[in-house]
């Protein structure tokens, strides 16, 4: 059984920012993640987090092992993303 994919409001605001071709291509990342979670995510780090990388995108996300989640903080570009978020 795979993780569950949970998107904070204000990740969700961001992906909309993007082109569709993007946006698209990230879903599609975060959602091979749930099935191999330990495949797709770095460790941060400094940081309890994890990165997906999807081209020139980085997904920064939180595991939480008791509920099986993946709790998506944030989706940027990864020339500023870790200076705006960490």
């Amino acid at each position: 059984m795979g993780y569950e994919i949970r998107w904070r409001p204000k990740a969700l605001d961001e992906l909309r920012k993007f082109p569709k071709h993007i946006s698209q291509r990230i879903i599609n990342k975060i959602d091979a993640a749930k099935e191999n979670p330990e495949h797709f995510l770095e460790k941060l780090i400094d940081d309890p987090g994890y990165k997906v990388r999807a081209g020139d995108y980085r997904v920064i996300v939180d595991i939480l092992e008791e509920e099986r989640v993946i709790a998506v903080r944030i989706v940027g570009h990864r020339k500023n993303i870790y200076k705006r978020y960490l």
